[in-house]
C-alpha cells in the first residue's frame, strides 16, 4: 500500500503543535515510574514558548513526545494538523522532517559531512532536488554567519559555529515549529547569548514557532510564554 502524502499545515485554530491529555510512564519489569499525566499544550503559529523545570522533571521527555520521537503512554500529539498516532512510522518520519526542526544541546552534525552537506541533508531526505537543497543550505548558513565555513567539517568548527550550523539545519525545510532541548546549554555565556539571539531573529523572520527547553530563566522570559513542568504538571509562569 502506498503511503499517504503528508502535508505540513496548521490546524483550524492556528495551532502548529498540540498535546492533549498527554501522559508518560516508564515501565521496567513490574516497576512503573510516572513522569507526568494529563498535560495539555497548544502552540500557535509563530509563537515562542519556553519550558523550564528542575532536572529530572521530564522536560526532555515532553519534547521528545511533542516531536514524535517517542510514544506517549496516553493522550495525543497533533503536529501541523496531523494526529501522530494515526500515522505510520514512515509517515511520522516524513512529517517530522517537513514540519519540525530539532536543535539539541549537542549539535549532532554528521562528522564526515561538511557544514553545507549537513544542512542540505533534510531537504534531500524530503525529496528535494540537489540544486534546491544547495541553494537553501547556502542561504541559511550565510544568514547564521557561516557563509565562509561551508566546506568545513564539524571538527573544524568552534562550538558556537557547530550550533549555528545545527540551527540552520533545523530551519532548512521551513518547518512549522522548531523544538530546542537546551540548545545553548553546552556553550559559554557569550556564545549562548549569540545563538539564542539568532534563533529569535530567525523565528521573527520566518514565522516559525519555537519551543525551547531551558534551565536559563532569564532567556526563557524573553519568549512569549514560560511554562514550568513541576510535579508532573505544566503551569504558566508570569
Amino acid at each position: 500500500m502506498n503511503e499517504r502524502t503528508i502535508a505540513a499545515t496548521t490546524s483550524a485554530d492556528g495551532c502548529v503543535l498540540r498535546a492533549e491529555s498527554l501522559s508518560m510512564t516508564y515501565a521496567e519489569g513490574k516497576l512503573r515510574t510516572p513522569v507526568f499525566a494529563g498535560l495539555d499544550l497548544a502552540v500557535r503559529a509563530g509563537e515562542t514558548v519556553a519550558i523550564v523545570g528542575a532536572s529530572g522533571a521530564g522536560k526532555s521527555t515532553l519534547l521528545h513526545l511533542l516531536g514524535g520521537l517517542d510514544t506517549p503512554t496516553a493522550g495525543e500529539v497533533h503536529v501541523a494538523g496531523h494526529r501522530m498516532s494515526a500515522l505510520s512510522d514512515a509517515e511520522r518520519g516524513r512529517l517530522r522532517n517537513r514540519a519540525l526542526g530539532f536543535v539539541y544541546q549537542f549539535h549532532h552534525l554528521l562528522p564526515e559531512f561538511t557544514a553545507l552537506e549537513n544542512v542540505m541533508l533534510p531537504v534531500l531526505l524530503a525529496g528535494g532536488a540537489n540544486g534546491e537543497a544547495d541553494r537553501r543550505a547556502r542561504d541559511l548558513l550565510t544568514a547564521v554567519g557561516l557563509g565562509h565555513r561551508l566546506e568545513h567539517k564539524p571538527g573544524e568548527l568552534s562550538g558556537g559555529e557547530r550550533q549555528r550550523a545545527a540551527v540552520a539545519r533545523a530551519l532548512v525545510n521551513r518547518p512549522a515549529c522548531v523544538l530546542g532541548d537546551e540548545p545553548t546549554g553546552n556553550l559559554d555565556e557569550k556564545t549562548a547569548a549569540s545563538v539564542f539571539e539568532l534563533m529569535l531573529s530567525l523565528n521573527r523572520e520566518q514565522g516559525t514557532s519555537l519551543v525551547l527547553v531551558t534551565h536559563d530563566r532569564e532567556l526563557a522570559h524573553r519568549l512569549d510564554r514560560v511554562l514550568e513542568l513541576h510535579e508532573g504538571r505544566l503551569r504558566q509562569v508570569g
